[in-house]
């Protein structure tokens, strides 16, 4: 018996980005995504291993070698559009949020069950790590590009940041096609 179950909600790509390693956090607009098992070639969270950073801080010694679990950051095109209105923007650009997916059609993304999968009708699967929490780097890009409204950032993505994600089956993505999203079977933690 399967595991992961099958939802009703397929979502539809719509914008890809690369963030090339080193330098700004703000992504290039692309039209397709070549993941291999270490990710994005070339892009700035790629590899299958990373130093460890302040999320797991309670675990690890920063800079400690960990799984990469976080190659992707993997946002929704209405939680985006909700994070500007609460900045007081018109819209605002994924590729200042280091942004690598944006998906439309899956209500309430940021909390979709660590573990799920997003996977196309080709087969390229990604897994689901957890919460992408936000942080004061996108909010440096923001201000940037729209001064005064970069500190607004962080308060405006709570709740609404996206996900983090590691590629499970390798494969091309590109932008129009459609993911469908699977979530564990299990019943919530109820220690």
């Amino acid at each position: 018996m399967p595991v992961l179950r099958k939802t009703d909600y397929v979502a539809e790509v719509v914008w890809l980005g690369h963030v090339a390693i080193g330098g700004s956090l703000t992504a290039q607009v692309v039209d397709a995504l070549d993941l291999g098992f270490e990710g994005d070639r070339g892009a700035r969270h790629e590899g299958l291993n990373r130093a460890s950073c302040g999320r797991v801080g309670n675990l690890y010694p920063q800079g400690t070698e960990i799984r990469n679990v976080r190659q992707l950051s993997v946002l929704s095109s209405d939680e985006l559009d909700l994070i500007a209105r609460d900045m007081g923007l018109d819209a605002l650009d994924p590729s200042l949020l280091g942004a690598s997916i944006v998906l439309r059609g899956i209500p309430d993304f940021t909390h979709i069950p660590p573990c799920s999968r997003l996977q196309t009708a080709a087969g390229l699967t990604l897994t689901v790590d957890m919460e992408n929490r936000p942080c004061v780097l996108p909010g440096r890009e923001i201000e940037a590009v729209f001064p005064g409204y970069g500190a607004a950032f962080k308060a405006a993505a709570q709740d609404r940041r996206g996900v983090t994600a590691w590629v499970e089956r390798p494969g091309r993505l590109i932008r129009g096609d459609h993911m469908a999203l699977f979530v564990p079977d299990q019943r919530q933690w109820a220690p």
